[in-house]
């Protein structure tokens, strides 16, 4: 944030900031998926680009070139429609797609202005029908969830074959994943309305689990801070609301916030 200095003596009206670029010309894709359409690292932003079929995913840099515009790649990464993206924690160029073709990819990108890879350096194939959802944990460099329409797995990038683990399967369409801070735990939201917490280290099944969510429409789960979770979805009268909950107690939200009805 910037102070501003005062004096008797001087003009103390701030002087307003410069107003943020727009990257302009491109054509965002809108494809119904359960994942995140845009992911940025410290220096790369990755985003799901329109494409007749799905499967491009467009790459600019966080930061202008010298001419104060920036530049935009174009990286066909899949078949099909890419459904989530990731970075990694541990390199910034590195990048995670997953798509309705039933692949991961791992992609290690260069910068905008440079010619991208031909191809992925990692390809998984997890084999359980579309992909919705991937994210990096947050403390092991090679280590992925992935999110099949039901079923949670753990992927060890160093061994492709299987995965290193196949989590319980929900009863519905799994909307969203969230690492805890440290890596320990795995929470997911549902389309069951069930909020569910994993320790994949001791057990495949969850070790906190609760009717929690008012509705079935879409949902997002994120790990806030030491044992807390946030959601946001919609109540019985689809009012869109953010609760947060204890993950060591899932049966009632320790607070809720209401942000208006939704028209959808």
């Amino acid at each position: 944030m910037n102070r501003f200095k005062t004096s008797k003596f001087k003009n103390t009206t701030p002087k307003i900031p410069k107003k943020d670029g727009w990257i302009s010309n491109v054509r965002a894709g809108s494809f119904p998926s359960q994942g995140n359409h845009i992911k940025a690292s410290p220096r790369l932003v990755a985003f799901n680009m329109e494409q007749a079929g799905g499967g491009m995913v467009g790459l600019t840099s966080v930061k202008p070139g010298s001419d104060g515009k920036w530049a935009v790649s174009q990286i066909p990464c899949h078949a099909d429609v890419v459904t989530d993206l990731d970075f990694s924690a541990f390199d910034e160029c590195l990048l995670a797609t997953c798509s309705a073709d039933e692949t991961v990819k791992l992609w290690r990108l260069c910068d905008p202005e440079q010619e991208q890879p031909s191809g992925a350096e990692i390809t998984l194939c997890p084999g359980q029908g579309r992909l919705e959802l991937v994210l990096f944990h947050p403390t092991s460099s090679g280590l992925l969830a992935v999110g099949t329409t039901k079923t949670p797995q753990l992927w060890d990038t160093a061994r492709q074959d299987t995965p290193l683990a196949v989590l319980e399967e929900h009863s519905d369409q799994l909307q969203s994943l969230s690492w805890k801070q440290d890596g320990s735990l795995l929470a997911s939201s549902c389309k069951d309305k069930m909020l569910r917490v994993f320790d994949p280290r001791a057990q495949m099944r969850p070790v906190q689990s609760a009717k929690s969510l008012q509705s079935n429409k879409d949902s997002r789960v994120l790990w806030a801070k030491d044992d807390q979770l946030l959601t946001t979805g919609f109540d019985m009268m689809r009012t869109r609301e953010v609760r947060l909950w204890d993950s060591r107690k899932l049966s009632s939200s320790l607070g809720c916030v209401s942000l208006g009805t939704s028209s959808g």
